[in-house]
């Protein structure tokens, strides 16, 4: 595996911490702001809406900037919106800065999979994916629980300055470190081309679906550890820390899966594994120590998602590859606002208890979905030659 490739993941390290850390400071930027818990946690969903609309716009940005400096370009640019975050002194100046983050990371993460992908070749094309989204669920396991220290030591706004500090290093080591590269082929006719297949529709359909149904209880996952499991406020950056290693495992065994028994099987099993998983949340909450066990099944099976749907992309749709990681990310953030969304507004008339249920509800669609991408795919495969 090329090392590189890992340099790319820390990119998506910094990116993926700032799309999450809000979800682990959430009362505290609550609190500080004098807002809902529900108002509060619109910030992500405002983060993964921008990055959802971002993404496409990148990728046509992608066809006129050579790689490397659309990289830097996007790392200076989440350096900027972090520095307003911290300074914000309202929750209009705090959503602004949030959606300047969003487009930043969706270039940066853009960027790094498309490179990924080239560096690693056909072979171990899924787990380079893995490891580009390792760097974004090892930002559950380091940078939500570091940006909860510092936001309990220093206050919520500190976390954002650190966050700013972190883009310079890692913009500093890309610019010294990665290899200069080609612009992307042009992408209107392959969106075109994409959206018209019904497999690969489908496939994005899951992305959508069993993110979405993941969102609606992990955005609240803080007030679900203390109000549900009975976890002390003290201990929740421990569960957040088991969840961030279980998910950096389920982004390589995502890549793993994906290579080893092929994209095709793998995009059906993970989803239905995934609804077994979450339903499974409120039968061990009333035990904490039962309940970490399936909280890290349930983290690592919802981060081999995105490696598993952007092989079977890449793998049924070869000429349209890169508009389909484009829109995957797209859809994978449209996931996590529908999620993020739905559950705040759940909240305003359910119990916290009943976000799994809901949950559940969109995973079993993203079953169906999967489902209906493989068994069209079989029938209408396409065949043009691989990237």
């Amino acid at each position: 595996m090329d090392l590189r490739i890992f340099l790319l993941a820390l990119a998506t390290f910094a990116t993926g911490t700032a799309e999450n850390i809000v979800i682990g400071i959430l009362p505290d930027v609550a609190s500080g702001l004098d807002i809902s818990i529900g108002l509060a946690g619109q910030l992500t969903a405002a983060f993964s809406i921008t990055f959802a609309l971002a993404a496409p716009l990148a990728l046509f940005m992608a066809t006129r900037l050579e790689r490397r400096t659309m990289l830097g370009l996007a790392l200076l640019v989440f350096l900027a919106s972090n520095l307003l975050a911290a300074a914000s002194a309202s929750y209009a100046v705090l959503f602004v800065a949030r959606i300047g983050m969003a487009a930043a990371s969706a270039a940066a993460c853009l960027v790094a999979t498309m490179l990924a992908t080239e560096l690693a070749g056909p072979a171990m094309r899924g787990r380079a994916i893995g490891i580009i989204f390792m760097g974004i669920s090892g930002s559950m396991v380091l940078g939500v629980p570091a940006g909860m220290l510092i936001g309990g030591h220093f206050g919520w706004r500190a976390v954002f300055v650190a966050l700013a500090l972190l883009a310079v290093a890692v913009f500093l080591i890309c610019q010294r470190t990665l290899p200069t590269v080609g612009h992307g082929r042009p992408t209107a006719s392959g969106y075109r081309q994409h959206l018209r297949s019904l497999p690969l529709v489908a496939a994005q359909s899951v992305s959508i679906l069993m993110i979405g149904g993941h969102f609606m209880l992990f955005a609240y996952l803080a007030p679900y550890l203390t109000e549900v499991v009975g976890v002390a406020p003290g201990n929740v950056v421990l569960f957040f820390l088991a969840f961030g290693i279980a998910g950096v495992c389920g982004g390589y065994c995502g890549g793993w899966l994906a290579d080893g028994v092929g994209p095709r099987f793998a995009i059906v099993a993970t989803p239905l594994a995934y609804l077994v998983a979450l339903l499974a949340i409120p039968f061990a909450a009333e035990i904490p120590g039962l309940f970490i066990i399936a909280m890290m099944i349930w983290a690592m099976i919802s981060w081999m998602i995105s490696p598993v749907v952007q092989s079977f992309l890449i793998a049924t749709g070869p000429q349209t590859a890169e508009a389909g990681v484009g829109l995957n990310l797209s859809a994978m953030h449209v996931g996590v606002g529908l999620g993020t969304a739905l559950g705040g507004s759940a909240l305003a008339w359910l119990p916290l208890q009943s976000l799994p249920w809901l949950g559940g509800l969109l995973a079993a669609a993203a079953v169906t979905a999967a489902f209906v991408a493989v068994h069209r795919s079989a029938q209408t495969w396409i065949t043009q030659p691989d990237l």
